[in-house]
């Protein structure tokens, strides 16, 4: 199998199961937040909608500046506003992940202000930056839907709420 196909399973699998959790977002308690330090509900499944968008960046440039970073999104204000972000960003990562072996494996680098913070192969980056970062947040995700008494959906395997 080829580094694209599994690439592409792993990512097709993951923003799957991620959507599974967005589409369980109640528009009522968009403001809600388990601590003073964290973000909000709508915070956090904004900023879930945009992680795809890395992908894109990683797939079709070999570097990114952290320097010329926009500010952080503005939080959405709706389930629907969120599942259309996502479903946008998880449509134009997967279009530009059409790639050789040999484009996986070159090198991209993350900068800040032009100086190069590390490099890796662009197939790790994007597992690291795209694949484990929405793992992580889904994680976070999952936790503030139990806090708020809504059934959590199966992810790897039977949750709670769900076979």
């Amino acid at each position: 199998m080829a580094l694209k196909e599994a690439l592409l399973a792993e990512y097709d699998h993951e923003v799957a199961t991620t959507r599974r959790l967005l589409d369980r977002i109640p528009d009522a308690q968009l403001g809600w937040k388990p601590h003073d330090k964290s973000m909000s509900l709508a915070g956090l499944a904004t900023h879930l909608a945009n992680l795809p968008n890395w992908g894109g960046l990683i797939m079709s440039d070999s570097s990114f500046d952290m320097a010329t970073a926009p500010p952080h999104l503005a939080e959405r204000g709706s389930r629907a506003e969120i599942l259309a972000a996502f479903d946008a960003a998880v449509k134009e990562t997967r279009s530009k992940m059409d790639k050789s072996d040999a484009e996986y494996l070159a090198h991209w680098a993350l900068k800040r202000g032009g100086q190069e913070l590390f490099t890796m192969p662009r197939a790790s980056a994007f597992r690291t930056f795209v694949l484990y970062h929405l793992v992580h947040h889904r994680g976070q995700l999952s936790v503030y839907l139990r806090l708020n008494n809504i059934p959590v959906p199966a992810i790897y395997g039977p949750s709670a709420d769900e076979g």
